[in-house]
């Protein structure tokens, strides 16, 4: 009887909802700062998805509000079937993909570059500098530097042709020139975006270990062995899961930076998903056409970001999800 009293009494562990409800009040202020952003993504992403129904109905707009939706004809996946056997959907197909595989080609690069020759530079003043150079393009809105791009390509008294001119060669119309109009977007892009985008792997830099470096360097590695050797492997993960999102959005291309600088001259080559529907939907009424191809693009985008994310976790990776 003794031997029994002596035991330790097991405390009775807390049930899962005592556990999430002691966890909710300890982290109160926490949960709270959640409430705009998810007010954000229930407003704006999650209740329009009411409105996919208008890709399966004959809905064009007119009187009736919202309700005048569901109250429209049933079309099922004829608005489908009509922009795949259309004209216009290998055009724009290839481009979006086209566009976009240039930007994850070198617009992906580049951010990773910039960050490693950034991380190696012991001047101080010199890489603040530098960074906020390349900083500032990114806070320009597309209008603003579509209107710069237009005043420097213009072939009417623009800087880049006067600088031609100066050698003798005949103005060039850049934007309208379908061999030069895809190189301008990426290249655009590039200068807009790679500064800002920079950060995350500067970040990731900086919290790598620094005695890898010294014993490196004890061991006569130099500056490009490091890199290849500490910095990359380091920051892989981060890589991989910023390349996952970026072949998320594979279709989802720019749709800003292409509507101010294409013109028809260029929609052989710079016609896109986001323009294709905008002047479908929005200049000539066509909701329920346009919603369907939107959804079919949505659907290619899911699709590809979940094969990146399987391919990423065969290679060893921990992937997004």
């Amino acid at each position: 009887m003794s031997e029994i009293s002596a035991r330790p009494k097991q405390e009775r562990q807390p049930g899962r909802l005592t556990r999430i409800k002691h966890y909710f009040c300890d982290y109160t202020f926490l949960h709270l700062m959640l409430v705009p952003g998810l007010i954000y993504f229930l407003v704006f992403k999650y209740l329009p998805m009411g409105g996919l129904v208008m890709a399966f109905k004959n809905y064009n707009g007119g009187a009736g509000g919202f309700a005048a939706i569901f109250e429209a004809e049933w079309m099922g996946l004829q608005h489908f079937k009509n922009f795949v056997s259309s004209m216009y959907f290998g055009r724009v197909f290839f481009n979006t993909l086209i566009l976009s595989l240039y930007r994850i080609l070198f617009g992906f690069t580049a951010p990773v570059i910039l960050a490693l020759m950034l991380n190696d530079v012991r001047n101080r003043y010199f890489k603040k500098a530098v960074q906020t150079i390349t900083y500032m393009p990114y806070f320009l809105s597309w209008v603003v530097v579509a209107g710069l791009l237009k005043m420097l390509l213009s072939p009417d008294g623009g800087a880049i042709n006067g600088f031609l001119g100066f050698f003798g060669a005949e103005p060039v119309y850049f934007l309208a020139e379908t061999s030069l109009f895809r190189g301008i977007l990426v290249i655009s892009d590039i200068w807009k975006n790679v500064g800002y985008s920079s950060i995350i792997y500067l970040a990731a830099i900086s919290g790598i270990d620094q005695q890898l470096y010294e014993a490196a360097t004890i061991d006569g590695a130099g500056k490009i062995r490091q890199i290849v050797n500490i910095t990359l492997p380091s920051i892989s993960e981060i890589i991989v899961i910023m390349l996952i999102l970026s072949i998320g959005r594979i279709m989802d291309d720019n749709f800003e930076q292409i509507f101010n600088l294409y013109s028809p001259a260029v929609y052989e080559v710079g016609d896109v998903f986001e323009t294709y529907i905008y002047r479908n939907g929005i200049q000539e009424g066509k909701f329920s056409y346009t919603a369907a191809v939107g959804l079919f693009k949505s659907g290619i985008s899911l699709t590809l970001i979940l094969f990146t994310n399987w391919i990423s976790k065969k290679f060893g990776s921990e992937g997004l999800i």
